[in-house]
């Protein structure tokens, strides 16, 4: 495959699942393994670049950037980090929507690896279970933290919720500014990007017209 080819299957957005695309030895290694490796090849690099990892202000730089990916950035990718997801009988027999809006997305895309940064708002209806409102902002957090794109990030924080709530009728909406296209390429500064997933009743065009007028009319 040559650049070109690279380059114009980035730009469509390819992906075959909604699972992040992983190595089946991705876990054998230890954080800290990962982190001296990460560092071994980040100072390469900067070498690369001309940089002299000698000065102090550079010194310490392979490490922190190691240390930031493994431990921050892309802290997602570990099953073992995903937060525990309390949910509790809807005992109200509460059947209305429910809501959470902005919640922060704080993501990378998978392309460049620069920053992802927008919101999320989110809406179920409840049937037997409702969900601790945190801990939506949790697993949108979780997902959010792996190298993405848009599309797939919605996707799994749906499925996700349809799968923990035991319903479909859930919606998820996401507007984001990728740095790679504001700081690289086109390096257009205002554009944004919004991609929207829904099952159940969502699917009913009057259920999606109330989700969005909640969301561009309600605030805090």
């Amino acid at each position: 495959m040559n650049k070109k080819e690279i380059e114009i299957i980035g730009d469509n957005h390819i992906s075959y699942n909604t699972e992040t695309p992983m190595l089946p030895n991705a876990f054998e290694k230890s954080d800290d393994q990962k982190i001296e490796n990460i560092q071994f090849h980040f100072r390469k690099i900067m070498e690369e670049l001309g940089l002299d990892i000698s000065d102090d202000s550079l010194s310490g730089t392979p490490y922190r950037f190691a240390k930031m990916y493994v431990k921050e950035l892309f802290y997602g990718l570990n099953p073992e980090k995903k937060p525990k997801i309390s949910v509790f009988e809807n005992k109200y027999g509460y059947n209305k929507m429910l809501v959470e809006q902005d919640i922060t997305i704080d993501s990378s895309c998978e392309h460049h690896f620069l920053p992802i940064i927008g919101h999320a708002n989110i809406a179920y209806i409840p049937k037997e279970k409702v969900i601790g409102l945190s801990k939506i902002n949790r697993l949108v957090d979780y997902y959010a933290h792996r190298p993405q794109v848009q599309e797939r990030l919605s996707l799994q924080i749906l499925e996700d919720l349809q799968d923990i709530l035991d319903t479909k009728d859930v919606i998820v909406m996401i507007c984001a500014k990728h740095l790679c296209v504001s700081s690289r390429g086109i390096k257009d500064k205002d554009s944004f990007t919004t991609t929207i997933e829904y099952g159940g009743c969502f699917e009913n065009k009057k259920y999606r017209n109330e989700f969005l007028t909640i969301v561009n009319t309600q605030s805090i």
